[in-house]
């Protein structure tokens, strides 16, 4: 009897409505495709590669890095797997590579979830539950993240899109990030100070051009919005085209990387633009860290607006 060969991120679930269409996929429960009217609003990959860059995973239960993989919570301390051996560091969370399950599926949405359990570095059983939907306003994600154990767990939550414009390099794009104050980062990521972006190329508080600026940056002090969430933007040089990454207020952090680490075509040609509840090693400095209490429900929202 012959296997079935499958696409390296699995089941494939697609979505579509009012001319959005959006792919979400298995392997992670993350996003591999978004577009608009045709026009790819995501740098997402082929259904017969490997995720790069951790495009468009669900990151959890912490974003970004911890250093050394080792942290201390309560009265215990924990070692987590080295998952960027290279810098020595315990790198996005736990789900991003493990088999999500579908939940329920409609034209215009997907609900997938994934059930963590405990493990030596992360000894808290967690619940999460993700609905991916298109319409009239665009892309829209739903997150809900469940202590499902009878001890208080560390939580941190982010995504990573990679998003980019039709036709428009990195260099050429304009930027927007409604923020005051960026992470310093030492030659492995990890957090070393905190600047003021008054007077700085990283001062993206009105829109400008992101030029040759290399980003792989925490931006935190967010200027929010009436409702408490905030946006990020993105738009073409003579104004033709845009988008905004909104995120509600359990976001309160946003990292901009700008993709130059990438080899070959990928290469600053799109911006991943990450809603964050917490900046980098947040498990060892506690800054913005959430503590899920027993059977508490932690959600949040983002989305995807294209247009000028």
């Amino acid at each position: 009897m012959g296997i079935d060969v499958q696409a390296p991120s699995g089941t494939q679930w697609t979505i579509s409505g009012d001319g959005h269409q959006a792919v979400v996929v298995e392997v992670g429960g993350g996003l591999r495709a978004y577009r608009h009217d045709g026009a790819d609003y995501l740098d997402g990959y082929a259904d017969d590669e490997v995720c790069p860059g951790s495009a468009g995973q669900v990151l959890a239960p912490w974003p970004n890095r911890i250093r050394d993989g080792a942290y201390s919570f309560g009265d215990r301390s924990f070692q987590l797997d080295l998952t960027e051996p290279d810098r020595h560091n315990a790198l996005h969370g736990l789900v991003n590579w493990v088999r999500w399950h579908l939940v329920e599926q409609s034209p215009q949405s997907v609900t997938v979830g994934y059930d963590l359990p405990p493990t030596p570095g992360y000894p808290w059983a967690l619940r999460l539950r993700t609905r991916w939907s298109v319409g009239p306003d665009g892309l829209r994600a739903e997150h809900e993240v469940t202590n499902v154990c009878a001890e208080p767990a560390p939580f941190g939550f982010s995504v990573h899109p990679y998003l980019q414009l039709p036709k428009v390099g990195v260099d050429e794009m304009t930027l927007r990030v409604p923020a005051r104050r960026r992470v310093l980062v030492d030659g492995r990521l990890l957090p070393v100070a905190v600047s003021e972006v008054a007077g700085s190329e990283y001062d993206f508080t009105t829109a400008g051009p992101i030029g040759d600026l290399v980003m792989d940056t925490a931006f935190g002090d967010v200027v929010r919005d009436p409702d408490g969430g905030s946006a990020v933007a993105l738009g073409a040089p003579d104004g033709s085209a845009g988008l905004r990454i909104w995120a509600d207020r359990e976001f309160g952090w946003w990292q901009v990387f700008t993709g130059d680490t990438f080899d070959g075509e990928r290469r600053r040609r799109s911006v991943a633009v990450e809603p964050m509840t917490c900046p980098p090693d947040a498990f060892r400095s506690g800054r913005d860290l959430i503590t899920l209490e027993p059977a508490q429900t932690w959600r949040g929202a983002w989305g995807v607006r294209p247009g000028v």
